[in-house]
């Protein structure tokens, strides 16, 4: 038994003996990141390239590559994007194998060199608004600001980082007139200095770059992060506004709680839980968005009104913080707002409804004539009636007919006691009288 034992624990010393050299080459091989960076530069993809550095950075990468083919993207998330390219210690090289524009071509400028597939392009990165029209001069300055600074951040001449963004500065012999934005190819990034070299495939870039023998970390996207980016794009935050307010408003109009509601109460989630993935929105916009909600139910219970503007406030407050641009979320606010409006309007006007959600707490209900309700009698059987006056009508008296004492006013002349008077109008508990003109007004 003992040589069985030990035999064993011989083959164990030679097995660990053996393997342990190759464990330790795995564990100590060199390592780089590759990062894709594709379709728009949108909030979405901050979180998805700061997950990245970050595991890079914890990993003892070498380096990160990033594998650039966008068509461009929006510009604040371009700048949040570059504070990681920034912050990082590890070199980061560009690899445009495709396009790099607009934001694209900002974010390769950030990189400590750039290298280009021969067919790839970088540039054209003029700020353009929702509209398809120019920016505004003030949004213009600051966008070729940063154009300039992000040059800068790698030494290169800011001149072609400017003549992508501004169309007057002339530069002829790179197919960019005046008038025309600067569009670089692979040979014309290398002849001004943007790309270090040009390569065929990401194998031939590490090679150029020392790294051919790196174990190379190829990073992607998560379902979650993927749903995030689409969620908090800026063309479907308005859409997801827009139907959770459009779902409130008909499901105030529809008895019970339907598809409206469900579809409106899904819309908000799906905002919230994009946002949140997008590490865009934190916990206060969600405990504020919940207080909103609280405080708007309160207004069905309490007096005053100030409950539900206080949580309407709180609502849109709570929406506009979980976005990254307060400006693009109040703009998507206000569009949610006239659309629902919209929808208000014609479910009132077209289709007549009323409010079912409210009939439990608003007295629906009317006390007018149409329905059956009067305040008195209205005894209009008494017209052209002729009663005596039991007193004086000062102008108020009493009149007595067919044995009833009733209390009536003159027309508002002074008739004494014992005198035969006509009733003329009778409006609910007033009653008029007059005495008659002739004679034969009695009957």
């Amino acid at each position: 038994m003992i040589k069985i034992i030990r035999r064993m624990l011989l083959f164990i010393l030679f097995v660990t003996a053996v393997t342990l050299p190759f464990i330790e080459t795995g564990a100590n091989a060199t390592k780089v990141y590759r990062v894709p960076v594709t379709d728009e530069v949108e909030k979405g993809l901050k979180a998805f390239l700061q997950r990245s550095f970050n595991e890079a950075e914890e990993a003892g990468a070498k380096a990160i590559y990033l594998d650039i083919d966008t068509p461009g993207g929006f510009v604040d998330a371009a700048q949040d994007i570059a504070k990681i390219l920034n912050g990082t210690e590890l070199p980061v090289f560009a690899f445009i194998n495709n396009r790099a524009l607009s934001a694209g071509a900002f974010l390769a400028l950030y990189a400590d060199a750039i290298y280009m597939t021969p067919s790839a392009t970088m540039g054209a990165a003029q700020v353009i608004e929702s509209t398809g029209n120019a920016a505004s001069d003030k949004a213009d300055s600051a966008w070729l600001a940063a154009m300039k600074s992000a040059a800068e951040s790698s030494g290169k001449d800011v001149i072609y980082a400017l003549a992508m963004a501004d169309p007057s500065i002339n530069l002829p012999d790179l197919d960019a007139g005046k008038g025309k934005l600067l569009t670089l190819t692979a040979s014309g990034a290398k002849s001004v200095g943007y790309s270090k070299q040009t390569v065929s495939s990401f194998e031939e870039l590490l090679k150029v770059t020392g790294y051919e023998n790196a174990q190379v970390v190829s990073t992607s996207e998560t379902f979650t992060e993927r749903i995030a980016r689409f969620i908090t794009s800026p063309i479907v935050v308005p859409i997801l506004l827009s139907i959770a307010g459009l779902g409130l408003v008909v499901e105030l109009y529809s008895p019970g709680f339907g598809v409206p509601g469900t579809m409106a109460i899904t819309s908000l989630m799906l905002f919230f839980y994009g946002h949140l993935v997008a590490g865009l929105a934190g916990y206060e916009s969600i405990i504020l968005f919940v207080l909103g909600i609280g405080l708007v139910v309160a207004e069905f219970f309490l007096p005053g009104g100030i409950a539900g503007i206080l949580g309407s406030f709180a609502i849109i407050g709570s929406i506009i913080m979980a976005g990254g641009n307060p400006m693009h979320m109040a703009v998507s606010v206000l569009i949610a707002l006239v659309i629902a409006l919209t929808g208000m309007v014609i479910i009132m006007k077209f289709f007549g409804k009323k409010l079912h959600l409210l009939n439990k707490v608003v007295l629906m209900d009317s006390t007018d004539t149409e329905s059956g309700y009067v305040s008195n009698i209205n005894r209009t059987e008494l017209l052209n009636r002729i009663a005596k006056t039991s007193t004086p009508l000062r102008p108020a008296g009493t009149i007595e007919l067919d044995g009833e004492r009733i209390d009536v006013v003159s027309d508002g002349s002074y008739i004494d006691r014992g005198k035969s008077v006509i009733i003329v109008k009778v409006e609910g508990s007033r009653i008029v009288v007059r005495e008659p003109e002739e004679k034969g007004e009695i009957k």
